[in-house]
């Protein structure tokens, strides 16, 4: 539970940055300043989550292009944007975490903060960069 609420303050805070342009280090400081947030793990985690998909952002938009075809990245809707740069941050850059951990955690993540189709959407991406992506990779390492 404690990675959950991390991914969601993470998750506000990426929404933070987005609308308001407000740097990662002074979005932390309000997030920290106005709520008050009892659990410093799930703090913790979430600014290690942060950090690293501001980081590699570049990397993160790159793949979430790639697997969106129709749909330019400035015409996605914030948070599934978001969410998508969450769970490709964790494929690519967290080994800690299994994929099918970070594909279930964003389904849950817009469940709460996406739109009806939401859930399918970011289900699809995430199966297709993880079938072409990191599949491909495990399979030739075993071999």
């Amino acid at each position: 539970m404690l990675r959950r609420k991390g991914r969601e303050i993470a998750m506000q805070i990426l929404y933070q940055i987005e609308v308001t342009k407000t740097d990662i280090q002074e979005a932390l400081e309000n997030y920290k300043n106005y709520l008050n947030i009892k659990e410093e793990q799930s703090l913790s985690f979430a600014e290690e989550l942060l950090k690293g998909i501001i980081s590699n952002q570049k990397f993160l938009d790159g793949m979430i292009k790639k697997y969106c075809k129709k749909w330019s990245l400035e015409r996605l809707n914030i948070n599934d944007k978001n969410i998508l740069r969450m769970a490709l941050y964790e494929f690519f850059f967290r080994p800690d975490i299994p994929p099918i951990v970070s594909i279930n955690e964003a389904i849950e993540l817009a469940k709460i903060y996406g739109t009806d189709e939401s859930q399918a959407f970011i289900n699809g991406i995430l199966d297709s960069v993880y079938k072409n992506e990191l599949l491909p990779k495990r399979e030739s390492s075993v071999k």
